[in-house]
């Protein structure tokens, strides 16, 4: 029987990690728009990355500009995602890291192959680079969990039949 290569374990581990983080981050963001409105959201990204503070850095006008389009637009829609997102990226890591069964596998991969594929869709729609780093470490964990379930899978069959 092959060994699990541990390294791929320990990326699978750290990326999982950084998807819950990633969750966490998303569904306090949600919140925080929900509660105080993007106006005030506006206000504090414009104080905390004002240009004679910090400079004139192309993530920092990134952020800026994102803000700006926050407060003049709907944000429903960005409060639904990002809190449902975030939700659902915290439940699926938290089973995952728990084992959570032999259906949690195949759940979260579809989970993230919808997440690939609709940033997939996005960036035919319209370029972002952020968009497509998003997507390749979304591949990148959609890989390493199904190289876990692989694992997890022939280990099981493994200790089923030697406990027959």
């Amino acid at each position: 029987m092959p060994r699990r290569s541990p390294l791929l374990h320990y990326a699978y581990l750290t990326a999982i990690l950084i998807k819950g983080f990633d969750g966490a981050l998303e569904a306090l963001a949600g919140m925080v728009i929900a509660i105080t409105g993007p106006e005030r959201v506006y206000e504090w990204v414009i104080r905390f990355t004002a240009p004679e503070l910090t400079g004139h850095h192309p993530a920092l006008h990134a952020i800026r500009s994102g803000a700006t389009r926050l407060a003049e637009s709907s944000h429903t829609f960005v409060i639904f995602y990002l809190l449902v997102h975030g939700v659902l990226k915290l439940g699926v890591v938290l089973a995952l890291l728990r084992g959570g069964g032999r259906l949690v596998f195949p759940a979260a991969s579809l989970i993230l192959g919808a997440f690939v594929a609709y940033m997939g869709a996005e960036l035919a729609r319209h370029w972002s680079g952020w968009v497509l780093s998003f997507l390749l470490f979304d591949l990148l964990t959609l890989l390493l969990v199904l190289n876990e379930w692989r694992n997890v899978s022939r280990n099981g069959v493994s200790q089923n039949r030697a406990a027959n």
